[in-house]
């Protein structure tokens, strides 16, 4: 009898188009997200057994600290990946914002869905908008992305660190710790709970930059099947796919963290792809800003290009003066 691995026996079902195993954080907005890629493959292959392996990331353990002094990248997908390596499962579900752009050896990010809303929300119990807060309210945030342009255009706010899923955050506005807490729109919309917050702003885009693919999902695959990767490119939306590449190519070039106050930006309109960026301190008293057009047909080092620019600007000095601001407000938040 043939003596195979893990990984082998499921490179051997995923061939016949049987068995497929999906990895995904156990959170609601997560498991949401997972069970829409389960359900849209359900569609395409009705016959296969789909699973999911629910898996609890060292980013939903570690609440006691910001996102930002966890340390390394990946802290919302190391564990997943992990399982795809160990013969745990063939897939992973991940929101894009939070897939490093270095993919560790034996994976790929073969698809990228439909970007839907990239906006930011302002949410209060209090307050109707953003202007009507008053000096040193209180707004709680995980992003150091946030924070910078918050304060950007409202330095007399307090900025209180904010971890926990959706509903920790939610209840914790609820009870008050917080006067308005920022959070990303399109995680509310799928859980469908933006009724239940009695004043809301959707954030335009040129207020709050959003950070590198967010509101689209990013596919991981094992990169030794050929059948896996064509049924992951099912899944894959074109332009979003072109965009968080220019996205990430920037990212990668100037050595951003997942967690750093970096925002990056790009979309197409008819031919044309547009892309903006803004790097700077948490508490937004230094930024880089640079923005580029191309068309679509001759952008393939459009992120790469603004990179350069930014740190021709002094970027990579302003992140590691960022990385000194922000280890000395989480001190101070400890003390």
């Amino acid at each position: 009898m043939e003596n195979l691995t893990k990984q082998e026996i499921y490179t051997k079902s995923l061939n016949s188009l049987k068995r497929l195993t999906i990895a995904t954080r156990a959170s609601d907005l997560a498991l949401w997200q997972a069970n829409y890629i389960k359900d849209k493959l359900k569609i395409i292959y009705p016959d296969m057994d789909i699973t999911l392996n629910k898996i609890v990331s060292q980013g939903d353990k570690i609440l006691d600290k910001p996102l930002s002094q966890i340390g390394g990248k990946g802290h919302f997908t190391k564990e997943l990946e992990d399982a795809m390596l160990e013969g745990e499962a063939d897939m992973a579900v991940h929101s894009l914002k939070d897939v490093p752009t270095y993919m560790p050896d034996g994976l790929e990010l073969a698809a990228i869905t439909k970007r839907e809303d990239q906006s930011d929300i302002f949410l209060s119990h209090k307050y109707e908008r953003i202007n009507s807060l008053p000096k040193k309210a209180i707004v709680g945030t995980t992003s150091l992305r946030r924070r910078m342009q918050l304060l950007k255009i409202r330095p007399d706010l307090t900025i209180k660190e904010l971890r926990g899923n959706v509903n920790t955050r939610l209840k914790k506005l609820s009870s008050g710790q917080y006067d308005a807490i920022i959070l990303a729109y399109i995680g509310l919309e799928r859980l469908n709970l933006i009724k239940n917050i009695p004043h809301i702003q959707k954030l335009p885009l040129d207020m709050m930059i959003p950070p590198m693919g967010q509101a689209s999902l990013g596919i991981q695959i094992v990169s030794n099947n050929d059948k896996l990767r064509e049924i992951a490119k099912k899944l894959n939306d074109k332009d979003s796919y072109l965009c968080a590449s220019m996205e990430r190519d920037f990212i990668a070039k100037i050595e951003a963290g997942c967690s750093s106050p970096v925002a990056c930006h790009a979309f197409i309109d008819d031919d044309i792809i547009n892309m903006e960026v803004l790097i700077g301190l948490p508490d937004g008293t230094q930024t880089i800003y640079h923005k580029a057009t191309s068309l679509v047909s001759s952008c393939e080092n459009m992120g790469r290009h603004l990179a350069v620019d930014c740190i021709a600007s002094g970027a990579k000095e302003l992140l590691s003066k960022a990385e000194v601001v922000s280890n000395k407000l989480y001190e101070a938040s400890r003390l």
